[in-house]
């Protein structure tokens, strides 16, 4: 367990920090309710949407078994990137990668599992120079973006590359 210190410490605050916006946004603030507050238009705006599919709401669907899927599949990967980084035991930025990735999922699902809306609470909305977005996104999904372009990037897949040599 100390060994993936990094990893548990990054899922931990990313997990508190996406819960913490989200209560204080959508629930303190009122946006479920309100649905817009402009804090610096255009390029900061909480724009309130309930997200019931993945990445920009793709593979949406009002079912329940779309949403218990959507929270296995969250878990899988989850559950993946933990074993991963138990077996490989790679450094401290690849774990933080990893932790990044775990926070936001587990914030993501928490959310699925605890609103009335079964959904991802998402809120925050950004443009700039005369492109409006229309989507918006919370703190989980940039954790899970950045700790996926960090394991990209930072992880040594050198060991899969040398198994393969020695069978080949």
């Amino acid at each position: 367990m100390r060994a993936l210190a990094p990893l548990w410490w990054t899922a931990a605050i990313v997990f508190v920090l996406d819960q913490a916006t989200k209560l204080a946004v959508v629930q303190l603030m009122d946006l479920k309710t309100r649905g817009v507050i402009e804090v610096w238009p255009p390029y900061l705006t909480f724009k309130m949407a309930w997200n019931r599919g993945v990445n920009f709401g793709l593979f949406s669907g009002d079912s329940d078994v779309t949403r218990w899927i959507l929270i296995a599949v969250a878990l899988a990967i989850t559950g993946w990137v933990v074993w991963w980084m138990r077996r490989d035991r790679p450094g401290p930025w690849v774990q933080a990668s990893a932790g990044l990735v775990v926070g936001g999922a587990i914030g993501n699902v928490v959310d699925r599992l605890v609103y009335p809306q079964k959904a991802v609470a998402d809120f925050l909305n950004m443009s700039c120079c005369g492109f409006e977005n229309p989507y918006s996104f919370n703190v989980a999904d940039i954790s899970i973006f950045l700790g996926a372009a960090g394991l990209i990037f930072l992880a040594d897949g050198s060991k899969g590359r040398d198994a393969v040599k020695k069978d080949g």
